[in-house]
């Protein structure tokens, strides 16, 4: 099978086609990109930065699950914080997107307890946090019935008063139980348990966003990928276009976007829908790559230049240096999951192993 593989390889050998050589790069550059050297800003300022990771070893019965997040501050020296589990998780087809709720709820706490405990003036996020409130739906698994008839005020109030004592770990298991929001299934009935944890996890989600942006002046999300082309409508993403057809230091035009209009939220929908951000692009450093800067408000371009020298300020490389480390630290490799597995004593047969016999 391999050799054919090769051979359609070689058949197709440069069908990923690239910009046309006639296109005019420079007119569609033209008020849409500004080759600018960027300084770093001289004020006195805190800043941190956070991220969040998780990995996951199948077995024949479940999944060995890490996750964790940690957030990194400077005021002057370097502090940590982090919280971080291990689960057991049922094999089920949602099983990523589950995690990845995990890893926000995280990653969210941390941030939350490094502004409220270190008043920090910025916190850069990893990421689009107009990207999370675009998808904050669950899509791996339907709405359990039971569950969509308690998603009322009592329920949000009840996420709200435990999230304000509980700073670490997930709530809404405690929410679940404590309001027996599902019966106990059977046993061939026991994945439906991840089917209500993707649900309520997605809420406490949409609750700790919503927290964050209370404190929307201070966040700053910056992506090093994006599929959005909204601003040069071609058909590959607008950071790749930035990213072959510029060199220099320089910042893309600035726009302002909204939550999508059809978007509903099951709470706390007119705060969402009434949040302005604002988008661009910048390179900090000659000949790197470019990145997407999100602002969860409508800022003026003094802003957004002050923003700029900012992050500037603790950039290596072109990247700002306390998101690299936070990334850096936090990766859970497949190895530490073999050495978390031996810690915890975990021996199953996995499928892999069956297929070696």
């Amino acid at each position: 099978m391999l050799n054919s593989l090769y051979e359609k390889a070689i058949a197709k050998r440069g069908f990923i086609h690239d910009i046309d050589s006639e296109t005019d790069v420079e007119s569609q550059l033209e008020y849409k990109w500004f080759d600018r050297d960027i300084q770093e800003s001289s004020d006195d300022f805190s800043i941190a930065a956070g991220d969040g990771s998780f990995n996951k070893k199948k077995f024949l019965t479940t999944n060995f699950c890490a996750v964790g997040a940690e957030s990194i501050i400077y005021d002057g020296e370097i502090k940590k914080i982090d919280d971080s589990d291990i689960f057991d998780i049922a094999n089920v087809s949602f099983l990523d997107e589950l995690l990845g709720n995990y890893m926000a709820i995280y990653e969210l706490k941390c941030a939350l307890r490094t502004i409220n405990d270190y008043n920090v003036d910025y916190y850069m996020f990893d990421g689009s946090l107009l990207g999370d409130l675009q998808n904050a739906f669950p899509r791996g698994a339907q709405l359990p019935s039971k569950l969509r008839d308690n998603m009322d005020d009592a329920l949000l109030n009840e996420f709200e008063r435990r999230l304000k004592i509980r700073q670490y770990g997930l709530v809404f298991p405690e929410i679940r139980d404590s309001l027996k929001l599902m019966e106990l299934p059977k046993r061939e009935d026991a994945n439906k348990v991840e089917e209500y944890n993707l649900h309520l996890s997605a809420i406490e989600k949409i609750v700790l966003l919503k927290e964050i942006l209370q404190h929307r002046k201070k966040i700053i999300s910056i992506s090093k990928t994006s599929s959005d082309n909204d601003l040069f409508h071609w058909n590959i993403p607008d950071i790749a276009f930035l990213d072959k057809f510029t060199e220099k230091q320089g910042i893309s035009l600035i726009k302002h976007r909204e939550v999508h209009k059809k978007l509903a939220f099951q709470y706390y929908n007119d705060f969402f829908k009434g949040l302005t951000f604002t988008v661009f692009y910048i390179r900090l450093q000659d000949n790197k790559g470019v990145l997407k800067v999100e602002l969860p408000y409508k800022a003026s371009k003094e802003e957004v230049f002050s923003i700029i020298k900012k992050i500037k300020f603790l950039s290596v490389q072109g990247y700002p240096y306390l998101l690299n480390k936070a990334h850096n630290d936090v990766v859970i490799t497949d190895r530490n999951m073999k050495e978390l597995l031996k810690i915890a004593k975990i021996y199953e047969t996995t499928n892999r192993e069956v297929m070696s016999w």
